[in-house]
């Protein structure tokens, strides 16, 4: 257990009137000190270890180097420090990634100093803080049907489809070639025994696949 009269934080975030707005609240309204602040992961990552931080808070969307890319190689060079992400963003995807790569806690930018301050002191005690919309994306992932039909790449491309990207804009996202993702599509119908998408969210949705 840290002794939190002491706690060292360290804020990686791009945007400094967020980086400066969260040090100084946290200098002037609580027990914990910021230690140092960085605009990225890339510059931080060769002074960090002396920081020797208790707490990071590590934003997801950094130049060079992203938080999700940053968080295992912060876990190796400081394997006792808790690492708060702090995000615009909650896809679901990118909340899990978090998660199993070490983050401690998950925040929206939109969160208050003083509820970072309370995640700081609420990791230190081994807890797992997340913003409401963030714990409730965690549950529903949980509540997903485990026993799906579905592989997980075929899962993804109708999570897709379901959030309105058509064939080209999913081979794009994911890397894979038209035809793949057409295949793909063709096996998830036959799985689900429908004959077109909005059917196969329908079914999907109401069997908890997506």
């Amino acid at each position: 257990m840290y002794n939190q009269e002491t706690a060292k934080i360290v804020i990686i975030e791009d945007d400094e009137t967020i980086r400066d707005g969260y040090a100084y609240l946290i200098n002037h309204t609580s027990v914990y000190k910021v230690v140092s602040t960085y605009p990225s992961f890339d510059v931080a990552k060769h002074k960090i270890v002396k920081d020797a931080p208790d707490v990071i808070i590590l934003d997801i969307q950094l130049p060079g180097t992203s938080g999700i890319d940053a968080l295992p190689v912060l876990k190796k060079l400081l394997p006792k420090t808790y690492i708060i992400m702090l995000t615009v963003y909650e896809t679901e995807k990118m909340i899990l990634d978090a998660l199993a790569n070490g983050a401690s806690g998950y925040f929206t930018k939109n969160t208050s100093p003083a509820k970072i301050i309370e995640a700081i002191k609420e990791v230190m005690q081994g807890g797992g803080p997340m913003s409401p919309d963030v714990a409730k994306k965690v549950i529903m992932s949980l509540q997903k049907n485990q026993d799906s039909p579905l592989t997980k790449r075929e899962t993804q491309i109708l999570e897709l489809i379901a959030r309105g990207k058509d064939r080209s804009q999913i081979a794009n996202e994911l890397f894979i070639e038209i035809e793949t993702v057409k295949t793909h599509v063709k096996n998830i119908y036959i799985k689900l025994n429908v004959n077109s998408k909005a059917d196969a969210i329908k079914v999907a949705k109401a069997n908890k696949l997506i």
